[in-house]
């Protein structure tokens, strides 16, 4: 059985994270590029975000405006430590997209502020990670999401073994980040 989401976003820290050519829904998948260690050509970033228009998917790039600018990307990610104001005027890019992430009410309305039209609530479920004990699990996750006027994506946690509680959920799709490196073949079964 698959899970029912308008949009799935899925974290690369790489070009070569992800093979284009596995995916099928297209007009529902999105790549946020957040590459933070290895230094990439910006040749191939084009080249890569080129490709991604050519199949229909999104490209957003992380807390750099310039370089999303420059690149043509769908729009930009505002991590939830990213406090920023940017300065876009909506004439500037009609189909420029911001969206952010966040972890608490608070972040959630910084994120408001910063214009962001899609945020990417995080902790659904128990991660692995140190220091990150807490989540929001099904429940907490829908009270929080139930009367705020945003579109909402959930984040972390999210395993073969709970997908299916995905759709019980008040958002609109799902991102992941370590599953995808741990088991690719989990875009198979979203896709």
């Amino acid at each position: 059985m698959f899970i029912k989401k308008n949009k799935y976003y899925i974290y690369i820290e790489n070009l070569s994270s992800i093979n284009l050519n596995r995916v099928k829904n297209r007009s529902k998948f999105n790549l946020i590029y957040r590459n933070n260690i290895k230094k990439e050509k910006l040749s191939e970033i084009i080249a890569f975000q080129k490709l991604c228009k050519k199949k229909n998917i999104k490209f957003f790039v992380a807390n750099d405006l310039s370089k999303a600018l420059r690149l043509n990307a769908s729009g930009i990610y505002l991590s939830s430590y990213n406090k920023k104001f940017l300065n876009i005027s909506k004439t500037l890019r009609k189909n420029f997209e911001i969206i952010g992430s966040a972890h608490n009410f608070s972040e959630i309305n910084m994120k408001r502020k910063q214009g962001c039209e899609t945020v990417i609530l995080s902790r659904l479920f128990k991660t692995d990670y140190k220091n990150k004990s807490t989540f929001l699990g099904t429940t907490r996750f829908n009270l929080m999401t139930k009367n705020l006027l945003k579109n909402f994506v959930a984040l972390g946690g999210i395993k073969s073994k709970n997908l299916m509680k995905i759709n019980i959920l008040n958002c609109e799709g799902i991102a992941l980040l370590s599953e995808v490196k741990k088991k690719p073949a989990i875009i198979r079964r979203l896709f």
